[in-house]
């Protein structure tokens, strides 16, 4: 024979608060959803916002050069990602006026004419030769750090200020070649436009790269 079961009232009120306990913790949980994605929405907004201002800032920064019709035959071409531009020598002040500041995959060409940057999705940009300063491999640029000579940076000339702009090539390999090639064609920064390149001056142009040499290392940070 079965023995009956007898529940003290107490147990069954014990019961009833533990299914409520269970409810109340479900609404606790999205409480602090709701109040996570709120937060995250902030932090968006105001990261955003703070974009805008800086973009704002740089308003006096001149609209970006585009690639001539003729620019001549490729000396180098390669495909990678574009990881943005900051003020020269400061690789923290992002610059973010013209798009600049837009992360992309790009096709960059490199010709008689200058660096043609082709950006899906971006805006394209063009670096004319005389306002090429030198190329080097260094290892960070704002939001992007990678390992030691990671990526390639190219310094040039846009109105009244110096620019560096971050590349990294699918075959990273060959950003050694882009930096003895656009050193090749670099005008010092205080030599004014149209002034024949350095390597133009060397008697032997297989060396005309020692002028800018190869570092792992930026301007002072």
């Amino acid at each position: 024979m079965t023995p009956l079961i007898n529940l003290h009232p107490a147990h069954l009120h014990l019961a009833a608060q533990q299914k409520s306990a269970d409810v109340t913790d479900w609404s606790g949980r999205i409480g602090w959803i709701v109040g996570l994605l709120l937060f995250v929405a902030l932090v968006y907004w105001l990261m955003r916002e703070g974009w805008k201002w800086r973009g704002t800032l740089q308003g006096d920064l001149p609209e970006l050069p585009t690639a001539p019709d003729a620019p001549g035959a490729a000396r180098l071409e390669m495909s990678g990602r574009y990881h943005g531009s900051t003020t020269a020598g400061q690789w923290l002040d992002r610059i973010v006026a013209h798009g600049l500041g837009t992360r992309s995959k790009a096709e960059v060409t490199l010709t008689d004419a200058g660096v043609d940057v082709v950006r899906p999705g971006a805006s394209d940009f063009f670096i004319p030769a005389a306002r090429l300063r030198e190329a080097r491999l260094d290892k960070g640029i704002a939001g992007k750090v990678l390992a030691e000579g990671g990526l390639l940076i190219i310094t040039w000339q846009h109105g009244d200020k110096l620019i560096d702009s971050g590349f990294r090539f699918d075959r990273a390999a060959q950003h050694a070649s882009w930096v003895e090639a656009v050193n090749a064609m670099s005008h010092p920064a205080d030599a004014p436009a149209g002034t024949t390149p350095a390597s133009a001056r060397t008697a032997d142009s297989t060396t005309s790269t020692t002028h800018h040499p190869i570092t792992t290392e930026g301007t002072a940070r």
